[in-house]
């Protein structure tokens, strides 16, 4: 994942224009044909490709954090919280773009056998989240304080267990799947605060419906898994196989229906394997394997599109909240590769850079600016944070990853802020002050996240309106 990753980047900064040719247009197949039946396959494949990406990168996902059956750090089994109890730095690993600002609880819950009982603990002077993920990278749940969502128990139920009876005191949580995985994150307001933050997420707990308030504890394995085992969506025809199983494990919404009719015509959908289904012709399975062979071009180009679309409007920006996408397909599988996990948009809004304003690369051989006018109006706060192209947080002596608003940073006569990035410290005090290190040599990143941003606080932030970040531009 993280090489695909590197590739979306350095596609989205080479040319902030689409590309002229499309991956979508092969000028024949893997043996040479180019049939029609070929070209249709090859056509409704790259559809499918890219409809299918995030189901089958949250699969590998869970599949690989839910390789061990101990708690460590993020990994662990199904149906409990497994806590990062230190802040995240250049070394951790278990997810691209971690923030730099919060430790993270990770639960990926398992409703198949009952529902699962979330106790939500009461925070205070912390703000936290406990967003819900889908099969589908949709977030349609986030418990924590830009909800006001109350401390207590909650039941999760998925839809086949809605006729269970709830014990007195509890709250029904109805999600639409049997597997969601909970991001939580808890503010960590600097080094001398880990202790109060662990306590917070060891409130964070899970209990089968049927051992509630029996005191419950999750088992420990008498001879447990301890190494984790990464896995990666199949390629070739396999990866169709693959989604036919995730589409028939997670039934897809109605809304889905017209594509899903599309794709069955070429021999993908719940419970098909292409790979192996007889009824399909040569040039279609052709045509299949190479639409899974050229879909990460085409989900490059999507993300250099999506990238352009927003650069003018949002200062050199990929600026937006996702975790919703609907009937977007493309857009969902680009958040797939460069955010998976993002929340909705009034729980965190995301701007995500790799260029300057001039729509140059960002590299860490070069130094510059950010000239912030005034701090972002959000509920619950911001952060700035550098990541190399991997999607990992950049060494430094300094230990420091990100800028928030509990920075200590120096500001101009008028209030303004002047943040810098580069590799090495700057000579004056005060930009040094306000340096973020970059990586030597090495192209990278910046992305903002505002979290709990409202409508009253940042009108129309999605259209373009209201704040818009600091532009990128070389140090002089």
């Amino acid at each position: 994942m993280d090489v695909r990753r590197l590739a979306l980047m350095v596609a989205a900064v080479v040319s902030l224009a689409p590309a002229g040719c499309s991956a979508a247009s092969p000028s024949s197949g893997s043996s040479g044909t180019t049939t029609a039946e070929y070209q249709r396959a090859y056509q409704i494949g790259l559809d499918a490709y890219v409809y299918g990406l995030p189901l089958l990168v949250t699969d590998a996902t869970y599949q690989t954090m839910t390789s061990v059956d101990v708690s460590q750090g993020a990994y662990g089994p199904p149906n409990q919280f497994n806590n990062a109890r230190s802040a995240n730095s250049s070394g951790s690993t278990a997810v691209v773009a971690p923030g730099a600002t919060s430790l993270s609880s990770i639960a990926w819950l398992d409703l198949r056998a009952e529902p699962q009982v979330l106790h939500v603990p009461k925070v205070t002077g912390h703000y936290f989240v406990l967003a819900f993920v889908d099969p589908y990278t949709e977030n349609p749940v986030n418990l924590g304080t830009a909800s006001g969502t109350p401390p207590g128990d909650y039941v999760v139920t998925d839809p086949s267990q809605s006729g269970v009876t709830i014990p007195a005191g509890t709250r029904r949580l109805a999600v639409d799947y049997s597997r969601i995985w909970i991001i939580g994150s808890t503010q960590l307001l600097g080094p001398h605060d880990v202790a109060t933050v662990d306590a917070i997420q060891d409130g964070y707990t899970l209990t089968p419906l049927s051992k509630y308030g029996s005191g419950y504890q999750p088992p420990v394995p008498a001879n447990p898994r301890t190494t984790v085992t990464k896995h990666a969506p199949a390629t070739g025809p396999r990866f169709f196989d693959e989604l036919g199983q995730q589409l028939a494990l997670f039934p897809p919404p109605s809304t889905d229906s017209a594509a899903l009719a599309q794709f069955a015509t070429v021999g993908i959908g719940p419970g098909r394997t292409p790979s192996t289904d007889a009824t399909l012709s040569g040039d279609t399975v052709r045509g299949l394997t190479d639409a899974v062979a050229a879909g990460p071009a085409t989900v490059q180009q999507d993300t250099q599109s999506l990238y352009a679309a927003g650069f003018s409007t949002h200062a050199g920006y990929l600026l937006g909240g996702f975790g919703t996408y609907g009937t977007n397909y493309a857009e969902r599988a680009v958040i797939s590769q460069i955010g998976l996990g993002a929340f909705v948009a009034h729980q965190a809004v995301y701007a995500m850079a790799w260029s300057d304003s001039a729509k140059k690369p960002l590299s860490g051989s070069s130094a510059y600016r950010l000239h912030l006018a005034a701090p972002p109006p959000t509920a619950e706060g911001w952060s700035l944070t550098v990541y190399d192209l991997k999607g990992a947080l950049v060494q430094n002596s300094l230990d420091r990853y990100a800028f928030t608003n509990l920075s200590t940073l120096t500001k101009n006569a008028d209030g303004s802020v002047d943040l810098y990035l580069q590799a090495t410290q700057p000579t004056s005090t005060t930009q040094a002050a306000n340096w973020l290190p970059t990586p030597a040599g090495q192209g990278f990143e910046v992305t903002w996240r505002l979290f709990a941003p409202t409508p009253s606080a940042i009108p129309g932030i999605l259209g373009g309106a209201g704040w818009q970040p600091p532009a990128i531009g070389l140090v002089n």
